[in-house]
């Protein structure tokens, strides 16, 4: 069994940990979940996060609820990128695909040379 950790968050942070909470009971609900009410709730999520964007604890919240953390990365991608997650591991990714590729490419005598 997995122990939980508690942490007290500001009172700026709370209703944001709310709705990030029921974001990731709705993502793992195995019950049929209407797509308006998941529309809304991610609504209502992105306008709390923007509210509460330059807050130092932020972080805490987002590492606590993965749901949450990916939205506010998805809002953030054009100016940062996939910025929650290490360039360390985002760059091993990419060169792992581009060997696979370049392997399977010398497998199949279909596929162009270069």
């Amino acid at each position: 069994m997995q122990a939980e950790k508690s942490v007290s968050l500001p009172r700026e942070l709370r209703v944001l940990a709310s709705i990030a909470h029921l974001l990731e009971r709705l993502e793992r609900s195995t019950h049929r979940v209407d797509a308006a009410q998941y529309r809304s709730l991610v609504r209502v999520l992105q306008m709390e996060l923007e509210r509460v964007q330059d807050h130092p604890a932020l972080p805490l919240v987002l590492a606590a609820f993965p749901c949450a953390a990916q939205v506010y990365e998805n809002l953030r991608y054009a100016q940062a990128g996939l910025c929650l997650h290490p360039i360390d591991a985002s760059l091993a990714t990419e060169t792992a695909a581009a060997d696979i590729l370049r392997r399977a490419a010398r497998r199949d005598p279909q596929l162009p040379h270069k």
